[in-house]
């Protein structure tokens, strides 16, 4: 059986770079959107209007039998959550995963963010600390890409991050947990592509990190166990134990002069900043 190659040419990662943009683009729109009362459809209608206003579509309308531009995951759900009408509240933690195909390519990306509540300033700080240890796991492990040898080296680097955080500031004998359920994967001509992209270590090395690589790597923290089920719309994913939980990605594009994060406006430069890392446009 034929199997396309992992690794991209110079041509097809240039060609990446729209559906990153547009992806970029699209969740910028749905952060400066979200607050209280708010409701998670008018977030998945105003990125699909970015998206489609850039030429593309949303990805995630082509994964059979969803019909949504954004997943949208509130407070013990994971990732995976359907728009509805529900408004966000004051407090909510909040994932929102959303991705774009622009001439056959596809991007795909996610962030978490608290909702202010000073009336709940330790549960906010909780939550916050939860997102945070999250996102910086993400970079971790985009920058640990940056000169592996080997794929398998950023789940290994995400964990030993995340390890080292600690647990819940509520309540510190505990430790956050790494879902192992749900990875990452390659990205391409379709949004779930080989390799997978394990967010832990595992015992075997993966793939070669080389130019042509391209994945999203995107860890999911839970602030307890990583036991999950699938609600009754079967889609959402939600902790067993009502913990909660935060989601951040990015796709990612390794090239002949270095690392490029598609869907980060800057190609990643902030978020690598921390790890000494700098990344390269791609040419």
């Amino acid at each position: 059986m034929f199997r396309r190659s992992i690794y991209k040419s110079p041509a097809e990662l240039r060609a990446m770079q729209a559906a990153g943009a547009a992806t970029a683009a699209a969740l910028a729109e749905a952060r400066r959107l979200i607050a209280p009362g708010v409701t998670p459809l008018e977030l998945d209608a105003a990125a699909e209007r970015v998206i489609r206003g850039l030429g593309g579509r949303p990805n995630f309308q082509l994964v059979p039998g969803y019909r949504h531009t954004l997943c949208v995951s509130v407070d013990d759900d994971v990732v995976h959550g359907i728009p509805g009408e529900r408004a966000f509240r004051a407090g909510d933690i909040v994932s929102i995963d959303g991705g774009a195909e622009v001439d056959g390519w596809n991007g795909d990306a996610a962030f978490t963010l608290v909702l202010p509540d000073p009336s709940r300033p330790d549960v906010v700080a909780a939550r916050e600390a939860l997102s945070s240890v999250t996102e910086r796991a993400l970079w971790r492990g985009i920058a640990e890409l940056a000169s592996a040898r080997h794929l398998n080296e950023v789940g290994a680097a995400i964990e030993d991050f995340v390890r080292e955080q600690g647990g819940p500031a509520d309540d510190p004998a505990r430790r956050y947990g790494i879902l192992t359920d749900y990875v990452g994967h390659g990205i391409g001509r379709t949004m779930h592509e080989e390799p997978p992209v394990f967010n832990y270590r595992v015992d075997r090395r993966g793939p070669a990190v080389k130019p042509g690589l391209v994945v999203a790597i995107e860890p999911m923290i839970v602030a307890g166990a990583i036991e999950t089920f699938v609600r009754d719309d079967e889609w959402t994913v939600t902790t067993a134990d009502g913990a909660d939980a935060a989601h951040w990605e990015h796709s990612v594009a390794v090239h002949e002069h270095g690392i490029w994060v598609l869907t980060a406006e800057d190609g990643g430069a902030a978020g690598l900043r921390p790890f000494g890392v700098e990344p390269v446009p791609i040419a």
